[in-house]
């Protein structure tokens, strides 16, 4: 992925991060010292180490975990107030660790990391106090928690990034088995020039980009439920429907028939060895959530006039591919306070409308009103290829002809309306092969070494639960 793409995905992404901040402070400001108030057990919950949890902050991160629920089914009450206790035990202790170790950040740092922030966000530093006050949030609990975000995931940076060793070999034996995968008599037919299409479903359980430890840990149950669910005697596309309808936050989507080279790289290794009617083995893991994967049908289409991609069945060296790459433009409108989805979906139908008649370009209505960095170029994204974008993103985008114009679309990361400008044939090269063969191993390693790591830290760890009647209640 060369720098502009990850620029662009970095503005992408970075687009919707500071206005979701405040809530999540809200939960997360950190605790005073301990001190004489470690007296009052009436208000402390548990003692991490030489820190303590007390009641308030369990009571807070619950608001806050049932108010974003969209309706999804929670535990009881006494069940959700264990889980959040633990995941406050564990985010204190990493903190804890984080600034033993010698991790800090200075002011004049924080300072200029949340400037960053406002810049992004298109506001001035006056606005973008006032947006963090009228989240319920005073500025410096927001400045506090963004500062121990930035300690724990340097921590974790430093302690579980640094350890993920990926060797030469393991490189070329994922190449191999993806190749060997495309090049099965089920992907390409020999004699007939015919390829595979898939007609994959996903129920998609987003997270959000600043989202921490627990709340990650409870999208990914959420999403092990409803794989545990889709292997019972269930419709897959009635379970998705209904889990969606249930928590708004969940999508359910049908991305239709795809040659393996348009569906995005996890997904691909995920489903590569499963048959029709078939769930993916396991939960998929991508950064921008979980996905739960089913294979609804595969297929052979003619290929006619076309030689397949790979030459022989057993040929697995490495070789360059034929992939389409496409050159979109969006109008973002992104997740805030004060902006409802029907608010946002009827003012990009209004945009799009003006385009369909010719009432107004593309370009320059992204100019006004998008909200992220590629706003100032018109929306233009650049050239993507397949993977690279989320997938409701890029399932929207890829319907589209060149120039028409998607109806909205929502995401993690807000709404949007795409246009497609432009599509091409692009190798891609063993080398970039290897670049993504390499991203997608580190993800994989990243999470066990993760999940690890917590554990570790937890077990040695000097924790005392105080109260538990009240704790639980």
């Amino acid at each position: 992925m060369n720098r502009s793409i990850k620029l662009i995905r970095t503005l992408f992404l970075f687009a919707c991060v500071a206005l979701a901040l405040p809530s999540y402070a809200q939960s997360n400001a950190p605790a005073n010292a301990p001190d004489s108030k470690i007296r009052d057990i009436d208000g402390v919950a548990a003692v991490v180490n030489t820190g303590y949890v007390t009641r308030k902050e369990i009571d807070d991160r619950m608001a806050t975990i049932m108010k974003q629920g969209g309706g999804a089914a929670m535990p009881d009450k006494e069940t959700l107030r264990k889980q959040v206790l633990e995941r406050l035990i564990v985010e204190k202790i990493q903190l804890q660790d984080a600034e033993q170790s010698g991790i800090s950040v200075s002011n004049a740092e924080l300072d200029k990391i949340i400037a960053d922030i406002a810049a992004r966000n298109k506001l001035t530093m006056a606005e973008f106090r006032a947006t963090i006050q009228k989240s319920g949030s005073s500025f410096e609990r927001y400045r506090e928690m963004l500062r121990d975000d930035i300690i724990v995931t340097r921590f974790r940076e430093r302690e579980v990034d640094s350890q993920i060793k990926i060797s030469d070999a393991e490189v070329d034996n994922y190449i191999s088995e993806r190749t060997r995968a495309m090049n099965s008599p089920a992907a390409n037919t020999p004699g007939a020039g015919g390829q595979e299409e898939l007609d994959v479903a996903q129920i998609f359980i987003p997270v959000d980009t600043n989202a921490g430890p627990g709340a990650i840990a409870e999208a990914r149950k959420q999403a092990d439920a409803l794989l545990r669910e889709a292997r019972g005697d269930v419709d897959f596309l009635q379970l998705g429907a209904k889990a969606a309808k249930e928590n708004p936050r969940i999508k359910f989507q049908n991305l239709g028939y795809r040659t393996p080279d348009r569906l995005p790289q996890l997904f691909l290794e995920a489903v590569r060895n499963i048959g029709s009617g078939q769930l993916a083995n396991s939960v998929v893991k991508s950064p921008a959530g979980f996905h739960v994967l089913k294979v609804l049908d595969r297929r052979v289409i003619a290929a006619a006039g076309q030689a397949p991609t790979l030459e022989a069945v057993g040929d697995t060296t490495p070789k360059n591919i034929t992939i389409t790459e496409t050159n979109a433009r969006h109008i973002l409108l992104r997740n805030r306070a004060g902006l409802t989805d029907a608010d946002a979906e009827r003012r990009l139908a209004g945009y799009r409308d003006q385009v369909r008649a010719k009432a107004a370009d593309f370009g320059e209505l992204a100019k006004k009103h998008s909200e992220d960095g590629s706003a100032a170029n018109g929306g233009v994204l650049g050239w993507m290829s397949p993977g690279q974008l989320v997938p409701e993103f890029e399932v929207a985008m890829n319907r589209l002809q060149i120039g028409e114009v998607s109806n909205p679309v929502r995401t993690e990361f807000g709404w949007h309306l795409i246009q497609v400008l432009e599509r091409r044939e692009a190798q891609l090269t063993v080398e970039k092969q290897r670049e993504f063969a390499r991203a997608a191993i580190r993800e994989r390693k990243f999470e066990q070494l993760y999940q690890d790591w917590l554990r570790q830290l937890r077990d040695t760890a000097t924790v005392r639960i105080l109260n538990l009647d009240n704790v639980t209640r």
